[in-house]
């Protein structure tokens, strides 16, 4: 397979994740027995810096952003799996960044989270790291066969 292929697939991944989480992070089941607790959430207000907000708001703002950056992330992906492999293997401490990134997220969702993003993570983590090992090893390939001048 080529690092493309890898690079679309962590995108598509990483866009179901977006939407995973953005319809299931505020979810909440009455046998958890949070509802308490989700109302001292939303009903204390405090003043932080001058705005009055509430650990609800906190809650959301955290959420949305991570559908964000899974959003960003997916764009990202998709984007250098349309790259050259020349460009590619330029861009190899992006490419080992983006896939030492998803690497940190599945260890916090694997400490913290439970089965589903745990799963997401862990593929969307081999599927970066494999494209950005077959990025660099493509080129070097090319390098190699390459008539000297």
């Amino acid at each position: 397979m080529k690092a493309s292929m890898f690079y679309r697939i962590a995108a598509v991944l990483l866009l179901l994740s977006a939407v995973g989480h953005a319809l299931g992070f505020r979810q909440s089941d009455p046998k958890w027995g949070v509802d308490a607790l989700l109302g001292s959430m939303r009903s204390i207000q405090f003043t932080v810096q001058g705005f009055n907000r509430t650990y609800w708001d906190l809650f959301m703002a955290a959420g949305l952003s991570i559908d964000v950056f899974y959003i960003f992330a997916a764009i990202l992906a998709w984007q250098l799996g349309g790259l050259p492999t020349v460009t590619l293997a330029l861009m190899r401490g992006t490419a080992w960044a983006f896939a030492l990134c998803f690497a940190a997220i599945t260890f916090v969702c694997w400490r913290y989270l439970f089965f589903l993003p745990i799963a997401f993570s862990i593929v969307i983590t081999l599927c970066l790291t494999a494209a950005a090992w077959l990025s660099a090893r493509q080129q070097g390939e090319r390098v190699q066969t390459a008539p000297r001048p």
